[in-house]
């Protein structure tokens, strides 16, 4: 499989014009010629017989998370439609770089498969040196689904629109807090961009995980908390926090009179995602399977209402127009860290 792995970029015609420059035999154009299309032959044997043997899917994120949670639903759907065992496999730890490396270093046979989250892009622009290519390293494949963030506040907090928010905090520099699980993460990113956009200034303060920075903002030590509605929901329905605005660039259907940041700050839109990528060089007759697979499963009624459960839109896209949402992304949020002088690792 290792012949997979590089990509086979000779032409016939430019197999016959080196064999001429270099003044071979007719014979050795018939051995070029053969090579090229056993190799091809290869591809197409090894993508129709794909896949005989059990598929990984990497999740960057510890076990009994949201992310974790939705990529095991993916697995049992996947693991049916292709009758082969798919099995979801943690790799945490820096900020999902060495889930993302793995995969990337991994034989392009399409047995390895990558997990991304909103936190692929945010590592990218966070980092001065990657292990891997953040975008020419992976076969992308498809999207699944986005979700927003959500403005959170403690269930009697003043604060209780955007308007208000935007307002306190022009009236008291610093003087707000917003909290994350970590620096560079997605939501601390989501409220830095709020502040680059609204013309405010707050406190960031980071956490060690999502719950912390929760159990904060209901106990009132934090103002406001930039959370993603798959997390956040459960506790807007027990009402231990209270909504101010959504962070997609429209109102949600489940949550019609929730208002858009958007509505008071045009333009602005965060939203996290749930993608999938396999390592680079990966058979084009398997990413179009896999692709394929994907998509399927994102018209099942039982996975849409799943996923509008967790707050998220199913989203499925193309191999090219995923890889174009992960350079945008990426651009984005490189901005972000530029216009808040960020720190970068």
């Amino acid at each position: 499989m290792a012949l997979l792995r590089t990509p086979f970029k000779l032409s016939i015609a430019s197999i016959a014009s080196l064999a001429v420059q270099h003044k071979s035999s007719i014979i050795r154009i018939h051995l070029l010629l053969a090579t090229f299309f056993a190799v091809c032959t290869s591809i197409s044997v090894h993508a129709q017989d794909y896949p005989s043997r059990p598929i990984r899917i990497i999740n960057g994120f510890p076990p009994g998370g949201n992310v974790d949670l939705v990529g095991r639903l993916i697995a049992q759907k996947l693991g049916e439609s292709l009758k082969q065992p798919v099995i979801v496999e943690s790799k945490p730890g820096a900020g999902t770089m060495i889930a993302n490396d793995f995969v990337a270093k991994a034989p392009a046979d399409g047995y390895t498969i990558l997990l991304v989250s909103g936190a692929f892009p945010t590592v990218a622009a966070t980092q001065r040196k990657l292990p891997y290519d953040p975008v020419r390293d992976f076969a992308w494949l498809t999207t699944i689904f986005t979700y927003p963030l959500v403005a959170i506040v403690r269930p009697d907090s003043p604060l209780r629109s955007i308007d208000d928010l935007i307002a306190t905090a022009k009236a008291n520099p610093g003087k707000l807090t917003f909290p994350s699980p970590g620096v560079r993460s997605l939501i601390h990113l989501a409220g830095e961009l709020f502040c680059a956009t609204a013309g405010v200034e707050m406190l960031h303060i980071p956490y060690k995980s999502s719950a912390e920075t929760v159990t904060e903002v209901m106990t009132g030590r934090i103002d406001v908390l930039f959370e993603t509605l798959t997390l956040a929901s459960t506790h807007l329905q027990a009402g231990k926090v209270r909504a101010l605005a959504i962070t997609s660039a429209q109102r949600v259907p489940h949550m019609p009179d929730l208002p858009a940041v958007a509505e008071r700050l045009p333009g602005f839109e965060t939203t996290s995602f749930i993608g999938m990528a396999a390592p680079r060089g990966t058979p084009g007759p398997i990413v179009q399977r896999l692709t394929e697979e994907f998509h399927k499963m994102l018209a099942l009624p039982d996975i849409r209402q799943r996923f509008s459960d967790l707050g998220g839109t199913p989203r499925p896209s193309t191999p090219d127009e995923t890889a174009a949402f992960i350079e945008k992304e990426i651009v984005k949020w490189r901005r972000v860290v530029e216009a808040r002088k960020i720190a970068i690792d």
